[in-house]
């Protein structure tokens, strides 16, 4: 996907968010979030929407230093399917009048305005996955958008250890793990090494991973955010088990 689509996704995304939502007990538990209602949870979605605004603003070159934002939320919980509803509007106007490909401070691997598009985008994708499996709905996420989600997060985790810090421990003596759609044929496979973890990037056929987990695309994206256990029937195990256990025990955020 390029910065173009993830701007339309994420206002369907945010619309879909919206529409599961509206008119349900704001006081609904989030399982997934655990002490989280659906009030929280809709505070939080567009809460950071919000603050992704600020910072594409301000254009910021460095990690700010403060996250004072004037959220501007409602009085009564009821309001907050509306309120994200504006957030979301606020965050379109925002995206029409940056330029996505300039230099810009992000706490990832890309260092451009479009990095905190993509990332609102993903936020919203799994914040809105929460809400529905709170009200049993079984989220639904287009394959497109889920296989450049588990890229983006992928990508991005080497760099997330400052707010997810479980992820210095996944570590390991070049041990592959492998992620793979069974509905599309795209596939991953992240290296730990004694230093450090990443995607493998060079190219070519190498060989198989030590571990792998196998599954349709949509399945893989909230497994890799801890909303699906990975014993589920939706997935595939091959290889190596207690490396999938370090995995999942220090990889979500």
């Amino acid at each position: 996907m390029n910065p173009a689509q993830h701007v339309a996704a994420v206002a369907a995304q945010s619309a879909g968010f919206v529409a599961a939502v509206k008119g349900a007990d704001p006081a609904t538990p989030v399982p997934s979030c655990p002490g989280w209602t659906l009030a929280d949870l809709t505070r939080h979605a567009g809460s950071v929407q919000r603050w992704f605004c600020v910072l594409l603003r301000q254009r910021v070159q460095q990690p700010p230093t403060s996250r004072d934002v004037d959220l501007r939320l409602p009085e009564r919980d009821a309001d907050y399917p509306e309120w994200l509803a504006e957030s979301a509007a606020e965050s379109a106007q925002v995206f029409a009048t940056t330029d996505l490909d300039a230099p810009m401070w992000a706490w990832g691997l890309d260092q451009h305005a479009r990095f905190w598009v993509r990332r609102m985008l993903f936020e919203t994708v799994v914040h809105r996955a929460d809400a529905e499996l709170a009200l049993g709905i079984a989220p639904r996420i287009d394959r497109e958008v889920a296989v450049d989600g588990i890229d983006e997060f992928l990508t991005n985790l080497p760099f997330a250890a400052f707010f997810a810090p479980g992820t210095a421990a996944l570590r390991g003596p070049d041990r592959t793990i492998g992620f793979r759609c069974t509905d599309g044929g795209d596939s991953w496979q992240v290296r730990l090494r004694p230093d450090g973890f990443g995607l493998v990037t060079e190219d070519g056929d190498g060989p198989e991973p030590d571990a792998t987990v196998q599954g349709a695309s949509g399945d893989l994206l909230l497994l890799l955010y801890g909303r699906l256990d990975r014993t589920n029937e939706a997935f595939r195990l091959r290889g190596d088990r207690e490396l999938l256990d370090l995995w999942s025990s220090h990889s979500a955020f």
